[in-house]
């Protein structure tokens, strides 16, 4: 009988380069793409980053804390990949572009976040740590594009904000065109809300202490101003 010809080993995978940081969080992501947050091991971390488990328990105290590094990370991407030429433009219009060149650098990212997404319904507890780290993020995209994000209102504009982002997310993860078509008209659609619920916001703050809004004008801050720019990003 004819031997079957024996099969070929298949390569190992490339590690990934970089620090040992920046490879334990390369390797979470890949993992993360492959299965549930909860079902990666910290050992399968420390192996495929090529570190040892007391180095990655040196920069990292838990798998939450190298997504939150990722996290920060996309943060400074965006912070650091701002468009002059938006200056000009409404605040909606602004923030519009904030968040598609957020989601823009999350697209090789696209399967991980996927699984996060799907893990997040089923732990809600993983709900509300990711829901932390929204909010942080959405503070600074809310900064980048020139919206005020700070005390009661800013902090209220900025959960409101997370909520809708990740609605856009769920559009973003089955969104199979190049060009991000559906993404984009959701999160269009999406800061339509937003502006309304700014606008809501806005009025109940006047009745909070130490949450007046310092012109009656900010309401629109996520929308289209009508000629007072300062007034309308000074919320």
């Amino acid at each position: 009988m004819a031997r079957k010809p024996a099969r070929a080993k298949a390569d190992p995978p490339t590690p990934p380069t970089g620090s040992d940081r920046e490879r334990i969080i390369a390797t979470f992501m890949a993992l993360l793409a492959e299965k549930p947050i909860e079902r990666i091991d910290l050992t399968e971390i420390a192996a495929g980053a090529g570190v040892s488990l007391g180095a990655m328990r040196g920069e990292f105290p838990s798998k939450l804390a190298i997504l939150a590094a990722h996290t920060k990370a996309i943060d400074r991407a965006v912070l650091e990949g701002g468009d002059g030429d938006m200056t000009e433009e409404p605040p909606r219009e602004r923030l519009f572009d904030v968040l598609m060149r957020r989601i823009e650098l999350l697209a090789p990212h696209k399967e991980a976040l996927a699984s996060l997404l799907r893990s997040a319904r089923r732990n809600p507890g993983l709900a509300l740590a990711l829901n932390h780290m929204a909010v942080r993020s959405q503070q600074w995209m809310l900064a980048a594009a020139g919206i005020h994000a700070s005390g009661p209102l800013g902090m209220a504009r900025a959960q409101g904000l997370a909520l809708l982002y990740a609605r856009v997310l769920r559009t973003f993860v089955r969104d199979d065109d190049e060009g991000n078509a559906r993404t984009m008209a959701e999160l269009d659609r999406a800061l339509g809300r937003g502006a309304r619920l700014s606008s809501v916001l806005a009025d109940l703050c006047r009745f909070v202490p130490g949450c007046r809004p310092r012109r009656r004008h900010h309401r629109r801050d996520w929308d289209e101003d009508e000629g007072d720019e300062e007034a309308t990003v000074a919320a």
